[in-house]
């Protein structure tokens, strides 16, 4: 079978594949508890579910504009405006089925083959598959001594007379870390004196905790939004539990907006009309839901980082935003695939190697679970690598012995 060189170079999803696992193992009636899911378990914004069931009540189920429908992109603007400060039009703006097609039809319209593209290590994984995906390449900056956040002159160095753009997730996916505002805004001179694009994927911009709040590029930018080279990438997946609704969005120049409008008629056509409803009615309904889940999130981090916190050699740099964790585990094993295989095996946890991030030793939990599950995930795994925890535990209804250590 002749198959594409480029397309058997594609590493799968290891979220999605661990996601396939826990359930295959959930349906053998194990007691799993899936700590690898980005996900949050709260229900859809009521006035997204009305929007959505009056656009499907009313029957009219068409094709819709290829960059979205007016009252969606709208709202867009509105959102835009208040949380950016940023005035934009409605040619600046293209809705897609997700931010990850939004920032796959970016790369596409920006990239010519082996142009490069600076991510910073963490990443999230499928930043370098999507870069190579448009024949591009992906250059990773991995901070020093364990830090999340590289030094400017750190990512300088890896720019290169090929460098298209840099691509940044704030708060990041894995670790949990908000960048300061003084890196945000040196890397926004960087890439404006520099010509290079700086993608902002801010998917997860409301979901910070303790006061703080997440920079926004534009604020570091005198240019206007034509001549900017800041890029924005947006959401309604995590801000409003709605993940499954497949609604992202790029703010741009209209030339590059124009091109990505392109590019996903030849591909997808437009987004669903059902979906974009959904959407509309989050944006548009009480905001209220919003600072709850962020509020259910940070107590979650703070039960989190204290059962971490009783483990002996676990490193832990506490999460300033989103709902993932990114401990060290080295302590225990160095490879994370060997110990992320381990905790599903035997203590019934699913958890994300760090390898996949870009940064070995590590694992991704992610505590949008309940706090019952927070906990007795954070007990299986002492159980089944912390010599000083006790020996037996019961998963499930199942007592279990470790004879293992």
């Amino acid at each position: 079978m002749s198959l594409s060189t480029l397309a058997k170079s594609i590493a799968e999803s290891p979220t999605l594949k661990l996601n396939e696992e826990a359930q295959k193992l959930r349906e053998r009636g194990e007691a799993v508890i899936n700590m690898g899911v980005g996900e949050p378990k709260n229900k859809a914004p009521l006035n997204a579910i009305l929007s959505s069931a009056a656009r499907l009540s009313a029957g009219d189920i068409k094709y819709s504009p290829t960059d979205g429908i007016p009252s969606l992109k709208k709202a867009i603007i509105r959102y835009t405006e208040e949380n950016y400060d940023r005035m934009v039009r409605p040619d600046n703006v293209i809705v897609s089925s997700g931010a990850k097609q939004s920032i796959f039809n970016l790369l596409y319209t920006i990239l010519n083959p082996q142009d490069e593209v600076v991510v910073l290590a963490p990443y999230w994984v499928s930043y370098p598959e999507m870069i190579k995906m448009c024949w591009g390449v992906p250059v990773v900056v991995t901070p020093e001594d364990g830090r999340f956040e590289p030094t400017l002159a750190e990512v300088e160095e890896r720019v290169s007379s090929s460098t298209k753009a840099i691509l940044l997730n704030s708060p990041n996916n894995p670790s949990g870390w908000l960048y300061s505002e003084e890196f945000v805004a040196a890397l926004v001179d960087f890439c404006e004196r520099r010509d290079i694009y700086l993608i902002m994927d801010d998917i997860y911009h409301k979901l910070v905790f303790d006061g703080r709040t997440a920079p926004p590029a534009y604020k570091y930018t005198s240019r206007d939004v034509e001549s900017t080279k800041v890029i924005v990438i947006n959401g309604i997946s995590k801000l409003y539990g709605m993940t499954g609704f497949r609604i992202g969005w790029a703010v741009a120049p209209r030339p590059i907006a124009e091109v990505m409008t392109n590019v996903q008629a030849q591909t997808t056509s437009c987004t669903s009309v059902v979906l974009q409803a959904a959407a509309e009615g989050a944006l548009n309904g009480l905001q209220g839901l919003v600072e709850s889940l962020r509020v259910t999130m940070q107590n979650n981090r703070d039960v989190i980082a204290q059962e971490l916190r009783s483990f002996t050699g676990v490193k832990l740099i506490e999460p300033r935003g989103t709902f993932y964790a990114f401990p060290d585990f080295r302590a225990y094993k160095a490879s994370s695939v060997e110990l992320a295989s381990f905790l599903l095996k035997q203590a019934k946890v699913v958890v994300v190697p760090g390898r996949e991030f870009g940064m070995e030793g590590h694992i991704r939990l992610s505590f949008a679970v309940s706090v019952k599950d927070i906990t007795e995930s954070i007990a299986r795994i002492k159980w089944a690598l912390d010599p000083n925890s006790p020996n037996e535990i019961y998963i499930g209804d199942r007592k279990l012995i470790r004879d293992w250590l």
